[in-house]
Parts: C-alpha cells; structure tokens; sequence
C-alpha cells in the first residue's frame, strides 16, 4: 500500500533526515579516526619530543620553563607564536616582529588549546603543543579545514598579573 499525500512527503522527508544524520556520524568517526592517527605519527616521527597528554587531549611539552610568575587566569599574556599544520606547513606567526600577541589568559580570547597551554606556562618559558582540532576550530572549517590539528611554538615573553591583592 502506498502512503499518499502530505503523511507520505512528510515521512520521506523523515527518513531523508535520519539518513543524512547516520552517514554524517560515520563520516565523522572516519574523521576523528584519521586525525588521531595523524597525530599519533606525528609524535612518533618526534619521538625524542616528551610531549604530556592532558586530559583535554592537548599534548603540552615545556622545551624551557620559564622563571617568573605562573600564569592565571585574567592576567594579560605577551607572547610570540608559530603555529603549523600537523603535515608542518606554516599558518601563521608573529616571530620576527615586535608585534606580541597580548591577550587576557583563560578567559576564551584564544582557541581553547592555545588557552589551555598558556595556563601551565611561566613568564619566559617556551612551549611546543599539539592541538586536536576539537580544541581548535573543529569541525566547521572556519579559519582552517575541518579537522586540522594545529602544531604550536609558544614564547611567554611576558605577563601582567591582572589580580587584586
């Protein structure tokens, strides 16, 4: 028997719907699967690289700990940045500047990776992070492709504490 007017457009459009719904998933799986196998490459391809797996799933390694204040959330941030693509292709800098990138820490003003490394840095240390793209830009493929891990140098040239003692 066939279903016939606006119930028989109305569940096509339904099972359209759940279709799409279950082939996006897996394609998303896929995804999440290729990029943590591309990042489990990259670490082994740097292996003498001791990188810390947080529980966010941000790979954080200190390559110089700084030693001045450690950073807190609100305190303006002066930093010099590199950032890669995990095939090691340049995005973006502000090395051989005098530009610093100055930004409040922990209050969102960078993707939530970046933030999260510069939390567990000290003034004039250096970082090296890998970010999962969900710590990135995602999915959506604003600013960089979807799924993209993202490769940083860090530099905390400096930090002013913005607490009220």
């Amino acid at each position: 028997m066939m279903i016939k007017g606006k119930n028989g457009i109305g569940l096509t459009v339904i099972a359209g719907i759940i279709i799409i719904s279950i082939s996006s998933c897996n394609l998303t799986k896929k995804y999440e699967k290729e990029e943590e196998a591309n990042i489990q490459t990259y670490l082994t391809n740097h292996s003498t690289l001791h990188y810390e797996k947080k529980a966010s799933g941000l790979y954080y390694l200190d390559t110089e700990v700084g030693t001045g204040a450690q950073v807190a959330i609100g305190d303006s941030v002066f930093l010099m940045f590199t950032v890669y693509d995990i095939n090691g292709t340049k995005a973006g800098s502000n090395y051989g500047t005098t530009d610093t990138l100055r930004r409040k820490a922990g209050v969102g003003d960078f993707i939530a990776g970046f933030d999260e490394a510069v939390g567990y840095m000290k003034a004039g240390g250096q970082s090296k992070i890998v970010v999962p793209s969900y710590l990135a830009y995602g999915t959506s493929g604003y600013v960089m492709p979807a799924y993209t891990t993202l490769l940083y140098d860090i530099f905390l040239v400096r930090l002013k504490s913005n607490s009220k003692k």
